[in-house]
């Protein structure tokens, strides 16, 4: 497990992109997935954002928001699952895509820890298969299961060559943006 703590700055950024993909889900009357719900609808995408952040900085990758392309991963090639309460486990869905890895990060308000990670195919088993809300059924994958995270970042280096080298670095075509 490792800590990381975001600056204000990031912490602002992280933010101010959630804000925009909440705004762009009201925009495009996109339901919350998976049962989530309406309720806390902004806290899941800061939240959410803020964790892919604090992935980013960690693994030294660059992030851009990630607005309005669904089917892109979150960080580079990875998918980043962020969780409040330090005692949650991964979650998955069917859905989820069996080559990729999702890092499981818990915590709030850009102070974090990164439990490890776990590659779809390996955590979407009958074992892990919960519906612990009632009505939200998904694999809840414990840490004990993950692989360290220390373990990515070779995979990671060997797997996502059209990433840039660092976290402040803008892409080759960082004016295209999928806002109109």
């Amino acid at each position: 497990m490792v800590e990381v703590k975001l600056t204000p700055s990031q912490i602002m950024m992280a933010a101010h992109c959630g804000t925009m993909r909440q705004t762009m889900n009201l925009k495009n009357r996109k339901p919350a997935t998976y049962g989530a719900g309406h309720l806390n609808d902004w806290q899941l995408h800061i939240e959410g954002c803020l964790g892919e952040m604090a992935v980013a900085s960690y693994l030294n990758l660059y992030w851009d928001g990630n607005l309005g392309l669904f089917s892109k991963a979150d960080v580079g090639s990875l998918e980043v699952r962020t969780a409040s309460n330090h005692r949650y486990n991964l979650i998955l869905h069917p859905a989820d895509k069996d080559d990729s890895k999702f890092i499981l990060l818990t915590g709030v308000n850009g102070s974090y820890q990164i439990h490890g990670w776990i590659y779809g195919r390996e955590g979407k088993k009958e074992e892990f298969w919960r519906d612990p809300l009632g009505g939200r059924p998904a694999f809840f994958v414990g840490k004990e299961h993950l692989h360290p995270i220390e373990t990515i970042r070779n995979e990671t280096e060997s797997t996502s060559p059209d990433t840039p080298p660092h976290p402040t670095t803008p892409p080759a075509d960082a004016s295209a943006s999928p806002l109109p």
